[in-house]
């Protein structure tokens, strides 16, 4: 009979269940009997070896997320979170995989130019030529600058965010520059037009929700065709001229004007005090002359030559009188004009 024995020394169909230690030894090459040489560490390797490879497959979902940065947690694709600054964890990959977007970086896009190089920029006319309200055409540049404010909007609902703002921001500015004339944009109210740019852009993004905030826009250069620059430039210069006499006109008449006003109601006041006293002096002298007319009643002639004497004072205080007694009217000479004849002076230099 067969020994039941195959080649190597196994049993056939009837082989006792095979134990790990004969195992090692025909995998090592060993005989039945013989003493097994395996290391005696392989079998924790093998089984340490997947559980360590665990560890590190769990441990690569550890990740941290800058200063002014946000994380978005996306599982199997879908958006299930955000984390903010810090060390965080997530499933590793392929179950969940994260976007770590810049939140307080501030980018920018160009409208009407672009750079070629650095400190290098080339104008784009098929942005920057636009029409105003008044069907002009203008040559506007602008640059807008903005942020992310929702991470999760600026990476998935939008395709290209800094592509979008930049033809948003292009809509915007035509739309604004098409609801004023030239002079509005060119001259009168270049902030104007930035801030109602800057709002409508910004609507315009909230609507597509676009995830960023237009944090400003800056008009980098607003004028004419060069066609037709220098015409424009002249129209400029001479609406600056007007509004430069304008401001001078109107400066001269704010000093003009009130010292106008000060000097009439200075008159004013002069008229109603020289009115005033005009009408004390008239009262006093009515007062006065019914008071003589009363005394004269009383006393004509006596009133009569005291009216004369102080008429007489009044009219003569300084004048030289001479009184002639009327009985020496019988000389030849009765009145010598001794003055201006040279005699006063001898004598006031005798009296010294």
């Amino acid at each position: 009979m067969s020994s039941g024995r195959g080649p190597g020394g196994l049993r056939d169909r009837d082989r006792d269940p095979v134990t790990w230690e004969e195992f090692w030894r025909s995998l090592m090459g060993h005989r039945e009997g013989e003493p097994s040489k395996a290391p005696p560490q392989l079998g924790k390797f093998l089984f340490l070896g997947p559980v360590l490879l665990v560890a590190i497959w769990l441990f690569s979902g550890v990740y941290t997320v800058g200063p002014g940065e946000e994380g978005v947690v996306r599982r199997f694709g879908r958006v299930v979170g955000n984390t903010g600054a810090g060390l965080n964890y997530r499933l590793p990959w392929p179950i969940e995989r994260v976007d770590v977007v810049d939140l307080a970086g501030i980018r920018r896009v160009n409208i009407g130019f672009r750079e070629v190089a650095a400190g290098r920029f080339e104008e784009d006319l098929a942005e920057a030529l636009m029409l105003s309200g008044d069907a002009n055409i203008l040559d506007v540049r602008v640059i807008v600058q903005y942020r992310v404010k929702d991470a999760s909007q600026y990476l998935f609902k939008v395709r290209d965010p800094d592509t979008a703002v930049k033809a948003v921001g292009e809509v915007a500015l035509r739309h604004t520059v098409g609801q004023h004339p030239i002079d509005f944009t060119l001259v009168e109210a270049r902030a104007e037009v930035e801030n109602e740019t800057r709002v409508f852009l910004q609507q315009l993004l909230d609507s597509y929700e676009a995830g960023v905030v237009v944090t400003e826009v800056k008009l980098q250069e607003v004028d004419a065709p060069k066609q037709v620059r220098d015409a424009f430039q002249d129209v400029v210069r001479a609406k600056e001229d007007k509004e430069k006499l304008v401001r001078q006109a109107e400066g001269y008449a704010a000093d003009v004007v009130p010292k106008a006003r000060g000097q009439k109601q200075q008159a004013i006041r002069e008229a109603e005090a020289y009115k005033q006293r005009r009408t004390i002096r008239a009262q006093g002298d009515a007062e006065k002359f019914v008071s003589v007319l009363t005394e004269y009643r009383l006393a004509p002639e006596v009133t009569r030559k005291r009216l004369y004497l102080e008429t007489m004072e009044t009219l003569l205080p300084d004048v030289e009188k001479i009184i002639v007694d009327g009985k020496a009217t019988g000389g030849v000479l009765p009145l010598l004009p001794l003055q201006g004849m040279g005699l006063e002076r001898p004598r006031a230099e005798a009296g010294q």
